[in-house]
């Protein structure tokens, strides 16, 4: 059956054969096409390869140079570009001619299964029974430095995306799932590959331990500190690189001892949510060397002996003997005693949540390190938060909808990493409404952009069910609902956390839980339900139903309800303030923060936390879980 929440869009790939080196300037010429997100490789046959999406909803025009004139230093005069139109609602056609070529691709009803073929010139169609994927259609043209780039031949391929429930596709990516697939796999040429600093896993060894499913931050980590246990662990997941910028507290990443792994350190960090009395926040923060952040983990894993297998799993088989055989790609079966999913993305078909439990919102954000004239911002502060009305003519437009402010690195007084961050929101805020967003913003402020060195988009969930901790298999990081739900940081909980989860693992495999007998008594469940239980104690849930309080909160304030929100909040004692940011207040510490909160906030802000209290579900959920046993 076709869900009723499959993403809409189609991706084309365009590949056009030259003799010459491609320019870096046909790249940022096409990436500064509205609504469009291009990628260009230079391939050792020397292809050029574009990727473009389109929303279904979109309806937009793409002029490409050709290939010759964008290899020309010195284009001649007269000379015309060869384009590329998608529209939606028309067919296809390839309109041939001596200085152009058209293609028009039609947009069809997303719930069913299209096969597309071209034949010649006519673009054929086999309407099949629904189901859930991402159309994706391949076409390539030879246009090697003619006057026309005829379409010659198309092939198709399909992608299926298969999701547990409307959940699971949110947590994915959601309606903006082709962004959050063409981050995760950007190229990082400083980052080297899994494979080639961990020993394979094999079919024929013997039985692993441990198996962890995900090589993100959390799952690294918790790999190696499970290796320096003396557990035989085997990490199994695509070999992606680290994509997203991280940003930490100094003193917090100092804590993991991982100091050098930060390439930038700002004295303080600052706050702007008007024009006047910007907040000093008197905190040191980092920008993580993703490279260096990647290598430290994998060595760590490589000391301790983990071993590794690039693959996607598909599913979890509980074997009749206690033990857990991970079904991979290429029909791999690999065995274990006990399986963790430290994938977010994996989760929703490889664990089972919590029914009823709060609906998921997501946190999405549009950055770019950029090359700019006229930076306002000091180089020694990095910007928080900067929620100033840049625009101050009011507007009906689609973007205001979202409350967002402005994330700013600046690396120089002339390189800035810009990201304009949607908090939360029930709904996706769309990256393309982000940029559009952040390119007013920036043009507002009079900043000029010289040079673009990289996009990002970050896609976080936040909220959601909890793991049901009855079952079997275990999870750690994004996957176990780790990520902070106010604030979306979930990295460096997920690293301070991995050793003490590791030992408590350690011990239960150690002492032989899930063997034949555990079964035979009836008791196989219990060495999952003290891990279950390490991870989610009473206290971290009295925690997180505290945040998710103050995140249902978030989501019914506008922008001048932010503001006041945040003028409050850092008006607190600073212990109250970070230890909120930084998960490290006890479920009694954050009842003193929302009556110190409380006590100081203006009135507006008192009576919309009484309304909330009384009326949202969260504020009925917090109290029962404060009061549960």
């Amino acid at each position: 059956m076709a869900n009723p929440f499959l993403p809409c869009g189609l991706c084309v790939d365009i590949s056009l054969r030259t003799d010459d080196t491609l320019p870096s300037s046909l790249d940022s010429s096409l990436r500064s096409l509205p609504s469009l997100s291009s990628r260009l490789l230079c391939l050792p046959t020397k292809t050029l390869v574009i990727n473009l999406f389109v929303h279904l909803s979109h309806s937009i025009n793409i002029y490409i140079p050709r290939v010759s004139e964008a290899l020309d230093t010195n284009p001649r005069s007269g000379e015309t570009l060869s384009w590329l139109r998608i529209r939606r609602g028309a067919r296809m056609e390839c309109l041939g001619g001596t200085n152009y070529a058209a293609l028009s691709i039609p947009f069809h009803d997303w719930r069913f299964r299209w096969r597309w073929m071209v034949a010649g010139k006519q673009l054929l169609h086999q309407r099949r029974r629904p189901s859930g994927l991402v159309r994706r259609l391949r076409v390539r043209g030879d246009g090697a430095g003619r006057e026309s780039c005829t379409v010659t031949a198309a092939t198709v391929v399909e992608e299926e995306k298969k999701f547990a429930d409307e959940e699971d596709f949110i947590k994915s990516g959601g309606s903006e799932l082709f962004y959050v697939e063409m981050q995760a796999s950007k190229p990082m040429e400083k980052q080297g590959k899994i494979a080639d600093k961990l020993s394979p896993i094999s079919a024929g060894d013997s039985m692993l331990d441990l198996i962890v499913i995900g090589c993100g931050p959390a799952g690294l980590s918790l790999a190696a500190e499970s290796a320096k246990k003396g557990l035989k662990v085997g990490l199994i997941g695509p070999d992606l690189p680290f994509t997203n910028n991280y940003g930490v507290w100094e003193d917090e990443f100092k804590g993991l001892g991982l100091e050098s792994c930060i390439e930038h350190v700002w004295r303080d960090t600052i706050v702007y949510l008007d024009n006047d009395n910007p907040i000093l926040v008197g905190r040191a923060y980092g920008r993580v060397s993703r490279h260096l952040l990647h290598e430290e983990l994998l060595r760590r894993c490589h000391e301790s002996g983990v071993t590794y297998l690039n693959s996607k799993v598909e599913k979890i088989i509980e074997a009749s003997d206690g033990c857990s055989l991970v079904a991979c790609e290429r029909d791999l079966m690999i065995p274990c005693r006990l399986v963790i999913v430290a994938s977010g993305a994996a989760s929703g078909k490889l664990l089972q949540y919590e029914v009823g439990g709060p609906s998921i919102s997501v946190q999405t954000a549009y950055g770019m390190e950029v090359e700019v004239e006229n930076n306002p911002y000091d180089p020694s502060l990095m910007v928080f938060m900067d929620y100033r009305d840049y625009k101050k003519e009011k507007q009906q437009i689609p973007e205001a909808e979202y409350p967002t402010f402005l994330y700013v690195m600046p690396m120089s007084s002339t390189r800035v990493f810009f990201e304009e961050t949607c908090l939360a929101s029930k709904d996706a805020m769309p990256f393309d409404l982000l940029k559009k967003k952040l390119m007013t913003r920036l043009e507002a402020m009079g900043v000029r952009v010289s040079k673009v060195y990289e996009e990002e988009w970050s896609y976080i969930p936040v909220g959601g069910s909890l793991p049901n901790t009855q079952q079997k298999n275990l999870a750690f990081g994004a996957a176990a609902s780790m990520v902070h739900p106010a604030t979306g940081y979930s990295v460096v909980r997920s690293l301070s956390e991995a050793p003490s989860y590791a030992t408590v693992i350690a011990n239960i495999l150690k002492k032989d839980m899930y063997s034949r007998q555990n079964i035979l008594v009836g008791s196989a469940q219990i060495p999952s339900m003290l891990a279950w239980r390490t991870l989610w104690p009473q206290e971290r849930k009295r925690q997180r139903s505290f945040f998710l309080f103050g995140l249902a909160l978030i989501l019914q304030l506008d922008i001048e309800g932010i503001r006041t929100f945040f003028q409050t909040f850092f008006r607190l004692p600073n212990w109250m303030w970070q230890g909120f940011l930084g998960s490290t207040l006890s479920s009694v510490e954050l009842i003193w923060f929302a009556f110190y909160m409380f006590a100081i906030a203006p009135n507006s802000l008192r009576m919309c936390l009484l309304r909330h209290l009384l009326s949202d579900p969260t504020g009925a959920t917090m109290i029962k879980t404060y009061l549960a046993l």
